[in-house]
């Protein structure tokens, strides 16, 4: 009986293997024969991932909601070398298809595209240079290098046409093809290409530098269509999205945006753990308020083919597993300025109109801005001549090579003698430290007497012959008597002045949240920085805005607004409030920033005030403004800035006179005289009273701009 239970038992293990066998046969037959091709799809799209996805930008609005920024979807290339069997044949079929369709690719290596192959370091930044070398070092097989040399060497050698402290730029790109085991029977631009865009890969990977490899942006459809059809490996359409500009002014002031260099990785964007391949401000305030627009990148996971093209994971969003949050994208801020654009505009258009019709031959460019005198706020700023941001890419060696400087901001990063704008500052000091009142009288002799080796002359005595005779503070303001003011700023001394200068905010930072110059006022501390001895008669062009005194129009804006209003020295400021990116909420207002306080005495700021309103009732540019329906205060200046060319020409103007609302100054270079700018101002002024941009539109709370 036993020995019957004992086979039996066996007979009963047998058959569970067999039948075990059977099913695991069974199983891999399915696998590999049944479903085989289904699973191995399977297997090629489970390349999983994380990818950082970048948030949405924040807008751009005017005082009055108007979009100036926006978005627009883009589709860039970027390359992933790792599904790329054939790296060399994939990327010159790629290149082929960017020549068929027009497409420009990126391609930093200093080296010209065309045969005969030269250095090309004057016509890119020092950091190229660098780059260049750092991956020669790196590469360790490119070899006839020298030690380390500056960009400013290599450039000088070059020009000289020495070229022997390093290989020739044919030497350097055989030695990049012979590494990257580029065919050599290949003709010399499709290697130069290849070498190129082998380089760019090899300094991303090495990371000399910290930004991603964007192959191509903003490419069109019919690219597109004709890499998916080519099936090429590794090489990726991204969905992204660009700044789309719905103004053409305001270039200046607005800036742009660009992937971070690796500096501004290194010393910004690393500490605020940007992913190094974001898109961030460069200039104007894209680059001011990059921390309102830029948002919160995501994180999800995806999954990849083996060709490297996503199959999976759109809203796939990583979760974090601390504190249980999605990580998906977060829009930035939007940014409301205090721009008017259609102010912004006309200023732009009567700028460039009126230094078109200047007589003179020898002017350049100009600036102006228009200020809110109750806060501040800049209304609109011009500098001319100015650009287009939305050819910048195309234009910018064009736009660097202007000797006109197209790029820079006159009005905040240039800076110009004032000429007789100042002399409500020597007005006002000299009233408020009682050297004249209201009433005192001064001689004008045509020449100032009283130094008997120095008597500098009065305008109208320089032109005519002539003499102001005698003037109180009131008329020597409207005919910007020189002689007047060289006895006050004499009776003042210099550190008195500079006090009162620095008080309205010349030659100081502004506040503004843009780049911009300080300027310097005239004093024996800039003399004696220069190498030059001050004199006590140094101080009588000071006290007229000649000397060496340089201020931005910027600074003359605020200056003016703060005599209009009194003596309140507030910030200049772009920013007006920051709201969410719905529009629901406003996450940041701007609050006025006082500055600084003059406490002048009413007596006194309606002397000096009175003089600036008759320079437009009965002075040299009452023609102007007889008819414009407001009462302007105003003041012309003409700075000499050489005996061969014109002076530069200056305006500056508050309205309305009774109730000051806005500030304006006006520089042009080597313009002629401030009389000249009188026209200019006078549409300003009449565009902004009569168009109703003095009228701003009260937008209730959560109520969405448009």
């Amino acid at each position: 009986m036993d020995g019957k239970q004992f086979h039996w038992r066996v007979r009963g293990i047998v058959g569970v293997l067999l039948v075990l066998l059977l099913l695991f046969t069974w199983v891999l037959y399915d696998l590999q024969y049944v479903h085989g091709a289904d699973y191995l799809e399977q297997s090629r799209r489970k390349i999983a991932k994380t990818e950082t996805v970048e948030a949405s930008r924040g807008k751009l609005l005017d005082r009055y909601g108007r979009v100036l920024v926006t978005n627009t979807q883009s589709y860039n290339v970027s390359l992933d070398t790792s599904f790329m069997e054939d790296v060399n044949g994939t990327l010159l079929a790629l290149l082929d298809i960017c020549r068929a369709e027009g497409v420009t690719w990126t391609d930093t290596l200093p080296i010209s595209k065309e045969a005969p192959f030269v250095f090309t370091f004057d016509a890119v930044s020092n950091g190229a240079v660098n780059n260049l070398y750092a991956l020669a070092g790196s590469l360790k097989k490119l070899a006839g290098l020298p030690e380390r040399e500056t960009a400013d060497d290599i450039r000088a050698a070059a020009q000289a046409g020495k070229g022997v402290s390093y290989p020739s730029a044919a030497a350097f790109l055989d030695a990049l093809a012979g590494y990257y085991e580029i065919d050599p029977d290949l003709p010399d631009r499709q290697r130069r290409d290849l070498a190129g865009v082998r380089y760019e890969l090899s300094l991303r990977s090495r990371e000399i530098t910290y930004t991603a490899y964007v192959f191509a942006q903003d490419v069109e459809m019919p690219f597109i269509v004709k890499v998916k059809e080519s099936g090429l490996p590794g090489v990726n359409i991204d969905t992204t999205t660009v700044r789309a500009y719905n103004t053409t002014c305001a270039a200046h002031l607005l800036g742009r945006v660009g992937l971070m260099s690796s500096d501004e990785w290194n010393n910004t964007y690393q500490a605020l753990d940007y992913p190094y391949n974001a898109t961030v401000g460069k200039e104007g305030v894209e680059l001011a308020f990059e921390n309102y627009l830029h948002g919160a990148p995501g994180k999800r996971n995806i999954e990849t083919n083996d060709q490297g093209k996503v199959v999976s994971g759109d809203d796939n969003w990583v979760v974090d597993q601390v504190t249980g949050e999605v990580l998906a994208p977060q829009p930035g801020g939007n940014v409301i300025l205090t721009l008017d654009e259609k102010l912004q505009a006309k200023v732009e258009q009567v700028l460039a109109d009126g230094i078109g019709g200047l007589e003179s031959e020898d002017t350049e460019g100009g600036a102006a801005v228009v200020m809110d005198v109750r806060d501040g706020g800049v209304l609109a700023m011009a500098s001319y001549p100015t650009f287009d941001l939305t050819t910048y890419t195309q234009n910018y060696n064009a736009l660097l090579a202007d000797p006109l400087e197209p790029l820079k901001n006159r009005a905040t990063q240039e800076v110009y003698p004032p000429g007789s704008t100042f002399k409500m500052v020597t007005a006002i000091a000299g009233l408020e430290e009682g050297i004249i009142t209201p009433d005192t009288e001064i001689l004008d002799t045509g020449r100032y007497l009283y130094y008997d080796d120095y008597q500098p002359q009065c305008w109208i005595y320089r032109q005519q012959r002539g003499t102001h005779g005698r003037e109180n503070v009131t008329d020597a303001i409207k005919d910007s008597c020189n002689v007047f003011f060289y006895d006050v700023g004499r009776r003042l001394g210099i550190s008195l002045l500079e006090e009162y200068t620095a008080a309205f905010g010349l030659g100081e930072s502004t506040g503004i949240e843009l780049y911009e110059s300080t300027g310097w006022m005239d004093g024996p501390e800039y003399t004696e920085s220069q190498g030059q001895t001050w004199y006590d008669g140094n101080t009588l062009p000071a006290a007229i805005g000649q000397g060496s005194s340089r201020f931005t129009p910027l600074q003359l804006a605020s200056y003016v607004a703060t005599l209009a209003n009194g003596g309140t020295h507030y910030a200049a400021h772009l920013l007006k409030e920051v709201k969410s990116a719905d529009f629901s909420q406003v996450l940041y207002r701007y609050e006025p920033e006082v500055l600084g306080q003059l406490d002048i005495d009413p007596e006194h700021l309606s002397a000096v005030t009175e003089g600036m309103l008759k320079v437009t009732t009965e002075g040299s540019a009452k023609t102007y403004f007889k008819d414009l329906g407001v009462q302007v205060a105003a003041k012309t200046g003409s700075a000499q800035v050489s005996s061969a060319t014109e002076s530069n020409a200056l305006f500056v103007a508050f309205a309305p006179y009774e109730d000051p609302e806005i500030a304006l100054a006006i520089v042009v270079e080597k313009g002629g005289s401030g009389s000249t700018l009188a026209s200019i101002a006078a549409q300003i002024l009449e565009y902004y009273f009569s168009a109703g941009s003095g009228m701003e539109t009260v937008t209730p709370e959560n109520t969405l701009l448009r």
